[in-house]
């Protein structure tokens, strides 16, 4: 079993290649592709939708991953502690619309959806739980800005009801669903983007990243040894 984790930055993947023995295999079109260890690869494909699908379609093009796990930051719409751990079950895409034509918010014509389901989500929390994981399962909303609460947030909370919201996620998953590769997320939350204590508690990002990818690394490889 082949397992790719996508990140979108260089600071979200640091702790993995201080800590392991990594090699960098190639860099392509700006996209920094390593070998972690046999069969765990790692990509980091920059910020936002488009950079997230053009690089993961070029790590699936290269790499013939099994399995892509996508790992990073979200702000949450729900009053979850800083720095929980959130498996995603499905995620959307808040920034298409497409509603002038009749088509429901948040619809991608391309393939006649708006939710975009992770894999085995079930199976996956059980692994988490099996390791000692405390996390939380839920809908991560995905779109090009960076929310940082307000109408903007309130719309998308009422309209889609997701746990979290971010900016690379639904762009992987859509890719990975058109590739028949198996998708699943992982998100630290670093904000809470509707309630009102908001920035009440610091988010230390190096820190936080490098507490997701000390869970990351062994679910990971759980997963491709299985």
């Amino acid at each position: 079993m082949k397992i790719g984790l996508a990140y979108a930055l260089p600071g979200e993947i640091r702790s993995i290649l201080h800590s392991a023995n990594p090699k960098l295999l190639e860099t392509v079109s700006g996209v920094a592709i390593y070998e972690i260890e046999p069969d765990l690869l790692a990509y980091v494909g920059g910020v936002g939708k488009v950079n997230a699908a053009m690089s993961t379609q070029l790590f699936i093009d290269r790499c013939h991953p099994d399995w892509i796990i996508n790992a990073g930051a979200a702000g949450s719409f729900q009053d979850l502690p800083i720095g929980s751990t959130v498996l995603a079950k499905d995620f959307v895409q808040h920034d298409v619309d497409t509603t002038a034509m009749g088509d429901p918010i948040g619809l991608v014509s391309t393939v006649d959806r708006v939710d975009f389901p992770t894999s085995e989500t079930d199976r996956l929390s059980a692994l988490l739980t099996a390791q000692g994981v405390e996390h939380h399962v839920g809908r991560v909303a995905t779109g090009e800005v960076f929310m940082t609460g307000g109408q903007r947030a309130n719309w998308v909370s009422q309209t889609f009801q997701p746990m979290l919201c971010e900016m690379e996620g639904g762009a992987i998953a859509q890719v990975c669903l058109r590739n028949n590769v198996r998708f699943a997320a992982l998100k630290t939350v670093s904000d809470r983007l509707c309630q009102e204590n908001n920035t009440e508690e610091y988010f230390n990002y190096g820190e936080a990243m490098k507490k997701l990818n000390e869970i990351v690394l062994p679910f990971a490889k759980a997963l491709r040894d299985e």
